[in-house]
């Protein structure tokens, strides 16, 4: 498939996947002339990294983790490396529960402020 569709399939932009593919995270063949093809398969993987970079590993922790995503075995540098991100990650996801927690507090004054108004 095409860059473009490649974009359109995986939801990011073709800008994306030419730096996924300068990092060395997306590879593509090329036609004669010259036009990026990437195999279908690239659409998950695609959408991986997504979900890695959401999680906050940079391009660099991801390519590290290709061997890995490739056989679905880790090395025990990996498997530390992994279970460092996770922490990272539970430590942000609880920050994030606060920061709902007080929204909700705050919501609550709001309505309650504005029951009172009435």
């Amino acid at each position: 498939m095409r860059i473009g569709e490649l974009a359109r399939q995986s939801g990011v932009s073709v800008r994306a996947l030419r730096y996924y593919e300068e990092q060395g995270l997306l590879e593509s063949t090329r036609t004669a002339g010259g036009q990026r093809e990437f195999e279908n398969s690239a659409v998950d993987r695609v959408r991986f990294f997504q979900t890695l970079y959401a999680a906050g590993l940079s391009s660099r922790r991801i390519a590290e983790l290709l061997p890995c995503i490739d056989t679905g075995g880790t090395t025990k540098e990996q498997q530390a490396m992994l279970q460092s991100e996770r922490e990272a990650l539970a430590h942000r996801i609880a920050e994030l529960h606060e920061a709902s927690a007080r929204l909700d507090v705050l919501i609550t004054a709001s309505n309650a402020r504005s029951l009172e108004a009435v």
